[in-house]
């Protein structure tokens, strides 16, 4: 599962991207700098391994992890190919969930590609090339299903009738997501792989001045916070620039440097979590003297699916899983005092796993 840094060039997309991953992609000020999209898996930030790890001490940690692109800047005119607009619209179609770098600084020594600094307006030319480019495919999508279409055929009727309606959608400059579809017309829509389907979270890039600021007393924050909330989108501010600083310090350094700041959590902390999020996905945790680990599945994800994230043979031979929330096994101290209260579950092949869960998997092969 991947999410991919979209946005206009100059606005911090690949100083964030450095500041995550200390993958160290090239930034500089001037457009297309990045042409490949840098890639980066990153470790999400869970204070529930740590708790474990307090609990059993183990000999290895292991947190969740999300991939990250660096997909390089969009200009007007990318979906017909200006720039080099085809070939990142291309990165952006394989990515899972999209992060939309705005700028909501001022810094005269930073260009910006629009000659001004308008968060909104940034926006809008990002998702109206998307948009343009969903255009394309849905009518593609569209006029096939009407060739093909033959009375009484159910399936390519919804075809047709969805991508009618999602175009009308689209022609209004509304991206595909915030269109009311139901559940089998989402699933047509899954197939079609549209760039504005995508779930989106907008990362507002703040002046360093700023990173103190109530949030709603940055103009440019405000705007696209409100835009944010009529898309049903994720905003998170952050400013990479103090990001990219912290990433570079060590530990203590670090602390001292946030508490300055009056920092009490690292940006990035949120964003990656932000992030994990986004695309849909939870964590179970397992626990023992080897390791203290949290996995990735997606939500809604049953028993013997999380089992096989572990090993194929896991989920082959699944027999149950037991199950106890880890809120609960740190209330109550240890794994024997949770089974002697009988508070760990034992759950079969059709239980759906939720966040937290600590699990141990008993199979049979």
């Amino acid at each position: 599962m991947k999410c991919g840094i979209i946005g206009l060039p100059n606005v911090g997309k690949s100083t964030l991207f450095n500041a995550i991953t200390n993958a160290g992609a090239m930034s500089a000020n001037y457009p297309f700098c990045t042409i490949e999209p840098n890639e980066a898996a990153v470790g999400v930030p869970d204070p529930r391994v740590d708790g474990l790890a307090k609990m059993f001490s183990p000999k290895k940690i292991t947190y969740a992890s999300v991939s990250f692109a660096d997909i390089a800047g969009l200009v007007r005119g990318a979906s017909k190919g200006e720039g080099l607009g085809n070939k990142f619209l291309s990165h952006i179609r394989e990515a899972d969930a999209l992060v939309h770098v705005v700028r909501c600084f001022e810094d005269s020594n930073i260009q910006h590609v629009s000659g001004r600094v308008d968060p909104i307006d940034d926006v809008q030319t990002i998702n109206l090339e998307l948009i343009l480019a969903d255009l394309e495919t849905v009518a593609k999508r569209e006029e096939k299903a009407r060739k093909q279409l033959k009375v009484g055929d159910k399936k390519l009727q919804l075809e047709v009738d969805t991508a009618a309606k999602v175009r009308a959608h689209l022609e209004r400059e509304k991206p595909a997501r915030t269109c009311d579809l139901s559940d089998m017309e989402k699933e047509v829509v899954r197939g079609w792989f549209m760039l504005t389907d995508k779930p989106v979270m907008y990362a507002a890039n703040i002046a360093e001045d700023d990173i103190s600021a109530d949030e709603d007393a940055i103009p440019n924050v405000l705007a696209l916070k409100r835009l944010a909330a009529d898309e049903g989108a994720e905003l998170l501010v952050i400013s990479a620039q103090i990001e990219a600083e912290l990433a570079g310090m060590d530990a203590e350094d670090r602390a001292v440097f946030m508490e300055e700041l009056g920092i009490a959590e690292a940006g990035l902390d949120r964003f990656a979590r932000t992030a994990y999020r986004l695309l849909g996905l939870i964590s179970f945790l397992t626990a023992g003297a080897d390791e203290c680990r949290a996995w990735t599945i997606n939500r809604g994800d049953k028993a013997p699916q999380a089992a096989g994230k572990i090993h194929s043979d896991f989920e082959r031979g699944f027999i149950r899983a037991e199950v106890v929330p880890y809120d609960t096994l740190i209330r109550e101290g240890s794994m024997s005092v949770c089974k002697e209260k009988g508070l760990v579950r034992s759950e079969g092949k059709e239980y759906v796993m939720r966040d937290g869960d600590v699990t141990l998997f008993r199979f049979n092969v």
